[in-house]
């Protein structure tokens, strides 16, 4: 019997984030933040402390960057160029971009995304056919994964950061490439997003001495902040060489839209003429890739230098202080630091209220599907912005809630959300 799809949906629970909608919208879920973008904003009418932007080294506000946003968005207007970088919206400094990108990543080439998500998964799809063989980590972000799903080829995942199981894989793909004559990639993470763990790189890397595979990681979390000159989790491990597709987003370090890719000339050749996510796409706007290209300047320069320097000040003190009070924050080595909390869904939703509302820190919350079922996480996300004041105040503050929950004041029903809103 045919059914409407409108009614299907109607008649749904909504989905697995989408079945908190009516309790969750506009305070846990699509919150707004208001104000310039930094440290102190505020939020349902209150000033917080926010640890919920991606502006690892704060440029977001940078004073020079505006002025060049700013400038660039007069000059230009956000239009030009028109149409996609095939057709009509290649220009000079799109290809400067590229350059630049090429340069700092020590490869031959690089090519921009509109946007790090379709740029991620469009590469995938365009590096692979079907006889080729994917190998990938279990815990890889979504937009790999949902390049891998377009891969209508034999596709193995190996455990999260098991080189033993990625070298168990790898004999098992082996075997299916040499049926099949394909080939094998292999895709990780420089820095997983939700735990602040490193990607296995040096070890997979090393890998390559037992099999023939080419080897992609997506570094949005480690562009510009990891590695002694912010090239990424690949200079982290030394293994810049090793690293055949080298992926980047500017959303992190460089707080815009938009991305890259960065290989072999001929590679990067052979995708700007068939990643889909880009010929169909209108080009990256002007006033955007002059502004990177100034975000990428101070990135590769002393002060960039020094702004790293801060945030891993920042990052450490953080990390230190709650492994001292005994939270749980995984394998956490990158900035991103999340609080593991042993609660309930409805214990977790006070605890956010609580924080927002009285100690009036922001910090996303993140529950399942996004991670693991029966996981509580609470996702700091360090800047250069940040001062030490702001870390201890936030450490103080948990250090006060773990006390509460331990004593079972976070034990009751949760509360209506529309008295905050």
């Amino acid at each position: 019997m045919q059914t409407d799809i409108f009614e299907k949906i109607r008649r749904s629970t909504g989905g697995p984030i989408g079945q908190y909608r009516d309790k969750a919208d506009g305070y846990f879920a699509f919150p707004k933040l208001e104000g310039e973008l930094g440290p102190h904003m505020r939020f349902a009418g209150k000033e917080v402390l926010c640890w919920s932007l991606n502006n690892y080294l704060g440029l977001a506000n940078h004073p020079e960057i505006r002025k060049v946003d700013g400038e660039a968005a007069a000059r230009w207007g956000m239009a030009y160029p028109m149409g996609s970088r095939m057709m009509t919206g290649q220009t000079a400094l799109h290809e400067k971009f590229e350059r630049m990108l090429a340069d700092f990543e020590k490869k031959e080439a690089a090519f921009l995304f509109n946007f790090g998500y379709q740029g991620i998964f469009s590469t995938i799809d365009a590096l692979v056919g079907r006889h080729d063989v994917i190998v990938y980590d279990a815990e890889c972000h979504a937009c790999l994964l949902d390049g891998i799903r377009l891969h209508i080829g034999d596709k193995f995942k190996f455990r999260h950061n098991d080189a033993k199981d990625c070298d168990r894989v790898l004999a098992r793909a082996t075997k299916v490439a040499e049926e099949s004559g394909g080939g094998i990639l292999v895709i990780t993470e420089g820095v997983f997003g939700m735990t602040g763990a490193l990607g296995i790189l040096d070890q997979i890397v090393a890998l390559k001495q037992k099999y023939n595979f080419r080897f992609m990681i997506d570094d949005a979390h480690g562009f510009g902040v990891m590695g002694p000159h912010g090239r990424g989790t690949s200079e982290h491990f030394g293994v810049m060489d090793g690293v055949d597709l080298y992926i980047g987003a500017y959303a992190k370090s460089m707080a815009t839209i938009g991305g890259f890719v960065a290989s072999d000339k001929d590679i990067i050749d052979y995708l700007r003429y068939n990643m889909r996510s880009q010929i169909y796409a209108k080009s990256l706007p002007m006033p955007i890739v002059e502004g990177c290209i100034k975000r990428l300047e101070i990135i590769d320069s002393p002060e960039g230098d020094e702004r790293r320097a801060h945030l891993w000040k920042v990052t450490r003190r953080l990390q230190e202080g709650f492994r001292e009070m005994g939270f749980d924050i995984g394998p956490a080595e990158a900035c991103v630091t999340p609080v593991h909390v042993k609660a309930g869904l409805e214990q977790a939703t006070n605890i956010v209220v609580d924080l927002r509302q009285n100690y009036r820190i922001f910090c996303s919350v993140v529950i399942y599907p996004v991670i693991p079922l029966g996981m509580v996480i609470f996702r700091i996300i360090p800047t250069a912005a940040h001062s030490m004041e702001d870390v201890e105040r936030t450490l103080a503050a948990f250090k006060e809630i773990k006390e509460r929950l331990d004593r079972g004041e976070y034990d009751k029903p949760i509360p209506d959300i529309s008295l905050y809103k």
